[in-house]
């Protein structure tokens, strides 16, 4: 089910919502640039349930634990609405692939953001389930990796996350906006495009920028 907010964040796009907040005082919202979308298309909104994980020094194969269970788990108690954040702490690992995806997106889950790596991504593309990562590999998770917190607070560069809080990403970035402003920024942002509606329609009726702009205050 859709929240209403999620439903008027859709109508944003990340840019105004970093205008909105850096004039509130909190540009410290945007998360790395590495951090993209699998193609232009994609796109996610929505409130956030984080995830966090730990990497091991090396491979546990021969161990007798099950090392993906923890990660079922996950994808089991991943709720529907919201868009998944996760704190991998690994640089070299896959922490998205093909039947995760299908699972997340079947159970209702709106995005998958990763401070890592993902696979299966033609498959993803193709199913259409939006996934935001840093970089893309063949090397999986088996034995090499577990979740060790779900609906914790995480960092990704210097931004805090928490489960609650409110992410878009779109083909600009990532923006987070804290769950207690952000009924005041997604009305600020529609706001902003009102009055860039405005202008964009003056220019395009032949009005000069400098007249659009000091008549609207938006450029």
């Amino acid at each position: 089910m859709t929240d209403t907010l999620t439903t008027r964040l859709e109508n944003c796009y990340s840019g105004a919502i970093y205008d909105v907040m850096r004039a509130m005082g909190r540009p410290n919202c945007v998360l790395p640039h590495e951090i993209v979308g699998l193609d232009a298309e994609t796109r996610c909104c929505g409130p956030i349930f984080t995830l966090r994980g730990v990497a091991f020094d090396t491979e546990r194969a021969n161990e007798e634990t099950d090392y993906l269970l923890p990660w079922v788990r996950f994808l089991s108690e991943a709720p529907a609405g919201h868009v998944v954040i996760c704190q991998p702490n690994s640089p070299t690992l896959a922490l998205m692939g093909e039947l995760s995806a299908e699972t997340l997106k079947y159970r209702g889950v709106r995005g998958y953001i990763v401070d890592g790596g993902s696979r299966d991504n033609s498959f993803i593309r193709k199913i259409g389930f939006p996934v935001f990562c840093k970089f893309r590999t063949p090397r999986d998770i088996v034995a090499k990796w577990v979740p060790d917190a779900t609906g914790e607070p995480i960092s990704i560069g210097d931004v805090l996350i928490r489960s609650g809080d409110y992410v878009l990403a779109d083909f600009d970035g990532v923006v987070i906006i804290p769950a207690e402003i952000v009924e005041e920024v997604v009305t600020e942002v529609e706001n902003v495009m009102a009055a860039e509606d405005k202008v964009r329609s003056a220019i395009l009726s032949g009005t000069d920028p400098i007249d659009a702009y000091l008549e609207h205050g938006k450029f």
